[in-house]
C-alpha cells in the first residue's frame, strides 16, 4: 500500500490549504458560525468558482473526475478551517448518490450544475428517532401514476437551510420500497427549522403533500433507490473521514503551538509532562484517523472491497476528531472555551460530524458484520 502524493496532489493540497487561509481565516468562519451574523455569500462563491466542487463527478457530466485520493486530500484541507457550506453533503453524498443510481438524464440535468455549486442537493434521510438504516425511514411516498406524493417530517439534515433541493428519502405506502426523490426547497410545501447547538446547519424539514413525478425519482422508481444510497455512502464516508483528519491535523497544531507559549511557573507548559501525555493523545488519535481514512480512501481508488475499511476509518475518525477537541481544550484549560479563540469551531464540528453517516458504535457492528464476526 503506497499512500504517498503524488506530485499533483502535492500541488493540489498547498493550493487548497493557501485558499483555506485567504478565503476563510478564522474571523470569517466565526462570523458564518455566529447564530446572530448574516453568513458572507463570497467564500462560498469563490470556493465553488475553483472548480473542487466537481473532484468526484466524471467529467462527461462536467466534472473534475478526480481519484478518492484527490477527494480525501481536498476535504482534509477543508477540514482544517473548519470550512462548513454544503461541499460534503451536495458535491460527495448527494453527487455519488446520483451517479449511483440515477437515470441517465438525470445525471446530466443534475450532476454538472452541481459541480458547479448552482445546485446544491441535500440529502435529507434521517427522522426524529435518528438512524442510518432504511428501517429507520418513516416518511411516506403515496404512488400514483408513476410519481408520488410525499408527507413527513424530517431532523438533524445537514446544510438544510442552504439547500436548493433535497435528495429526499421516502417509504413507499403500498410495497414498502424505500427510495428517494430531488425536491426544490422552494416548494410550498415544504418548511425549514433551524436547529441551534449544531454546527452544518443542521435543520428540521417538514414535508407536506409535495407531488413528484418520475423524472424526480432517482432512477425512475423507488425500488433500488436505499441500495444506491448505500454504495454511495461507502464511498463517501472515507472523504468525511478526511475531513476530520484534518479537523484533527488543527487542532493538533493549535495546542502544541499554544504549549510553545503559554507560560506558567516561567516555564512554558509545554514542559510539565501532564500536558505532555494530553498532546501524545491528540496525535495518537489523529495518526489512528489519518491512516485509516486513507487506507480506506486507496482500496476505493484500485477497486479493493473496501466496506471493512470503510466501517473501520468511520468509527476511528469520528472518535478521533470528538477526542482530539477533548485533549486540545485539556491543554488550552478556560482560553480554549473562548469562542474568539476559534477552538471550538472544531469542537462542534466534531460533535456534529461524530454522528453523520452513523456513529462509532454502528459502524462497529457493520464492521463485525463485514467480518464475519
Amino acid at each position: 500500500m503506497d499512500l504517498a502524493l503524488t506530485p499533483e496532489q502535492e500541488m493540489l493540497k498547498t493550493a487548497v490549504r493557501s485558499f483555506v487561509q485567504q478565503e476563510y481565516p478564522k474571523e470569517t468562519l466565526l462570523q458564518i458560525a455566529s447564530p446572530t451574523e448574516a453568513s458572507p455569500q463570497e467564500p462560498w462563491d469563490k470556493l465553488a468558482q475553483t472548480g473542487w466542487l466537481g473532484i468526484l463527478i466524471p467529467t462527461e457530466y462536467g466534472g473534475e473526475g478526480g481519484s478518492f485520493t484527490d477527494a480525501g486530500i481536498l476535504f482534509e484541507e477543508l477540514g482544517r478551517g473548519p470550512v462548513p457550506g454544503p461541499h460534503i453533503s451536495s458535491a460527495v453524498l448527494a453527487a455519488l448518490t446520483l451517479l449511483e443510481g440515477g437515470t441517465e438524464d438525470q445525471k446530466k440535468e443534475w450532476l454538472h450544475r452541481m459541480a458547479t455549486g448552482e445546485v446544491r442537493m441535500v440529502a435529507a434521510i434521517t427522522e426524529a428517532e435518528y438512524g442510518w438504516l432504511e428501517s429507520d425511514v418513516e416518511l411516506t411516498a403515496k404512488e400514483s401514476g408513476g410519481g408520488c406524493t410525499l408527507n413527513g417530517k424530517k431532523a438533524y439534515v445537514y446544510d438544510g437551510e442552504a439547500a436548493t433541493h433535497l435528495l429526499c428519502a421516502a417509504r413507499s405506502d403500498g410495497g414498502g420500497d424505500v427510495g428517494l426523490a430531488i425536491v426544490p426547497t422552494s416548494d410550498s410545501g415544504i418548511s425549514i427549522r433551524h436547529l441551534p447547538g449544531f454546527a452544518w446547519n443542521l435543520s428540521e424539514i417538514a414535508i407536506e403533500n409535495i407531488s413528484v413525478d418520475a423524472s424526480q425519482v432517482l432512477g425512475g422508481q423507488l425500488a433500488g433507490g436505499w441500495a444506491a444510497l448505500e454504495r454511495a455512502q461507502q464511498k463517501a464516508i472515507p472523504v468525511v473521514c478526511a475531513y476530520q483528519v484534518g479537523g484533527s491535523q488543527a487542532v493538533y497544531e493549535i495546542s502544541v503551538n499554544y504549549s510553545r507559549t503559554r507560560h506558567q511557573f516561567g516555564t512554558p507548559i509545554g514542559r510539565f509532562q501532564r500536558v505532555q501525555d494530553q498532546v501524545i493523545a491528540l496525535l495518537n488519535h489523529l495518526d489512528a484517523a489519518r491512516w485509516t481514512a486513507y487506507e480506506a480512501l486507496w482500496k476505493l481508488d484500485i477497486g479493493r472491497e473496501a466496506a471493512e475499511s470503510v466501517h473501520l476509518a468511520k468509527a476511528v475518525g469520528s472518535e478521533g476528531y470528538y477526542e482530539a477537541c477533548n485533549y486540545a481544550h485539556e491543554v488550552h484549560a478556560g482560553v480554549g472555551s473562548m469562542t474568539e479563540y476559534g477552538l471550538t469551531l472544531h469542537t462542534t464540528a466534531s460533535r456534529t460530524l461524530y454522528h453523520y453517516l452513523g456513529d462509532p458504535k454502528f459502524h462497529r457492528i457493520r464492521l463485525a458484520d463485514a467480518l464475519g464476526l
